[in-house]
């Protein structure tokens, strides 16, 4: 099983992301860390990542996605904010990835973000990431107003009602 916690920066991918792998004994692995170098530098520096910047750091996840399908299943945090992105990343995987789009409004993610430390993304990026947002029709759209771990328990019932094993 993958599962792939999607949104924009502030909305708690990582979070949700690693309580719900906890919770389902799977591998879990934050996108952010995939990014090369140049990519952390430019967004640390209040910088918009374009799609070329991206594109290397979308096909390293994809092989890394199939790597842990093959393993057994994994939870990822990745921002996959256009469907062009969500193509690439399914682009090696052989079965079915569960896609949870995280969503907010724009005051509470600035509130988050700012109330944020030790993390490279600055919270004036939040606008180009929103533009750039195209919420998929498919997959689960989960609301953050909730508590990280009301959060997790909603998708984590949901994924029992899907019958899926672990």
């Amino acid at each position: 099983m993958i599962l792939i916690i999607c949104g924009v920066s502030g909305t708690g991918k990582s979070t949700i992301g690693s309580q719900l792998a906890k919770n389902l004994e799977l591998p879990f692995y934050d996108g952010d860390d995939f990014h090369p170098e140049s990519n952390v530098q430019k967004m640390q520096s209040g910088s918009p990542l374009n799609d070329q910047d991206r594109q290397p750091w979308l096909e390293s996840l994809a092989k890394h996605i199939a790597y842990c399908e093959a393993d057994g299943g994994a939870v990822l945090a990745c921002s996959a904010l256009k469907e062009t992105y969500r193509s690439i990343l399914a682009s090696q995987a052989n079965g079915k990835i569960i896609w949870i789009m995280l969503n907010g409004t724009r005051d509470l993610l600035i509130e988050r973000l700012n109330s944020r430390s030790g993390h490279f993304f600055d919270s004036n990026l939040l606008d180009s990431q929103l533009n750039t947002l195209e919420l998929p029709d498919y997959g689960w759209l989960v609301d953050i107003k909730d508590t990280p771990a009301a959060i997790v328990d909603t998708i984590s019932t949901r994924l029992q009602e899907l019958k899926l094993p672990n």
